[in-house]
């Protein structure tokens, strides 16, 4: 038995355009964002798609709502533990300013490690692996075959994907594709990354200054 999981991040948003962050806080699609999504959705019409999960965030949710216009008989399903990290007081706030306390490569690589405290009022790094690693568990478990959607953001699907392989935080584009294969004794591998099919590009993505690439903001 091999369970297929499609990950999809959610289309562009307002603050995305705008370079704000925007972990818990939310904000909507624009309607670029929604065009590609839906370039996306058509993409995916065909995948044979047995279930389908999304974080709570309204932006993930009208993401998967778009994607599953071709597969109405599939029920939407919502989990906070693919919610995106929370970046605490800097919420809403425009990146420039969070990089001005902490280089968003640093801030990044610890929260992967599990190390980092979390920012004021945010989310500690080893809470925020530990969900992501706990959901991902839980969706494999609940579903040992078939093939699965799974809409979320650029952070958390990302650092699941590099809990799968040792990828680092890749950039993934607002609307892009990543597929993992998990096979029957648990064993997770990556069969497809970040492919940007509704060239939505890196608007939203945060630069490393190292050749290990990183996940955009969410």
């Amino acid at each position: 038995m091999t369970l297929t999981m499609t990950l999809v991040r959610h289309g562009r948003t307002h603050f995305n355009a705008r370079r704000i962050l925007q972990g818990r806080c939310d904000s909507p699609l624009t309607r670029d964002g929604r065009a590609g999504v839906r370039v996306t959705a058509r993409h995916l019409a065909s995948t044979p798609f047995t279930a389908a999960w999304a974080s709570p965030s309204g932006r993930a949710v009208a993401t998967a709502v778009e994607l599953l216009r071709h597969h109405a008989e599939v029920p939407l399903r919502t989990d906070a533990g693919l919610l995106e990290y929370a970046f605490g007081i800097y919420e809403q706030r425009p990146e420039r300013v969070l990089d001005e306390v902490v280089a968003w490569p640093d801030l990044v690589t610890d929260v992967l490690a599990g190390t980092h405290p979390g920012l004021p009022g945010g989310e500690p790094g080893v809470d925020f692996m530990d969900r992501t690693r706990d959901v991902f568990a839980r969706i494999a478990q609940a579903h040992p075959d078939g093939h699965v959607l799974v809409v979320g953001h650029g952070l958390a699907l990302g650092a699941y994907l590099a809990t799968v392989d040792e990828v680092g935080l890749v950039p993934l584009p607002n609307a892009s594709v990543s597929t993992v294969e998990v096979g029957a004794d648990g064993t997770a591998r990556i069969t497809s990354l970040a492919v940007d099919v509704a060239g939505q590009g890196h608007v939203a993505a945060r630069p490393m200054r190292t050749p290990t690439p990183v996940a955009s903001v969410a």
